[in-house]
C-alpha cells in the first residue's frame, strides 16, 4: 500500500478540525487556544509540503518554512504575554484579558 496525496490530506483535515475544535469548545484556557492555533498552523504545513512534493516544487516547502518562522514567533510572543499576564492578574484567564488594553 502507497500512502498517496489523499492520506496525508486526510490528515490534515483531522488535525485542521481538532484544532478549530479547540478553539471552539475551550475558550477560557488561552493556552488550549494557543495549542489549538499551532494545531492548525501544523495542518496547513502538511498541506503545503503534500503538494510541493505532490507537483514536483518547492515553493510549497519554502511557504512552510516561512509558515513555521511565523508559528515560533507567535508562540514566544504568546507566551510572553501570558507569563506577564500571570504576573500582574495571578490567573490567565480569557475573561480577564480586557483588563490589558490601555
Amino acid at each position: 500500500m502507497e500512502i498517496g496525496l489523499q492520506h496525508y490530506l486526510a490528515v490534515a483535515a483531522i488535525l485542521f478540525t481538532i484544532g478549530v475544535f479547540g478553539i471552539f469548545v475551550n475558550r477560557k484556557n488561552i493556552i488550549v487556544i494557543l495549542m489549538s492555533i499551532e494545531l492548525i498552523l501544523l495542518a496547513v504545513n502538511i498541506n503545503l509540503v503534500a503538494f510541493s512534493v505532490y507537483l514536483g516544487n518547492v515553493v510549497g516547502q519554502v511557504f512552510a518554512m516561512f509558515v513555521l518562522t511565523v508559528a515560533a514567533a507567535e508562540a514566544a510572543v504568546g507566551l510572553a504575554i501570558l507569563v506577564t499576564f500571570f504576573r500582574n492578574r495571578g490567573d490567565i484567564a480569557v475573561d480577564d484579558a480586557s483588563m490589558m488594553k490601555g
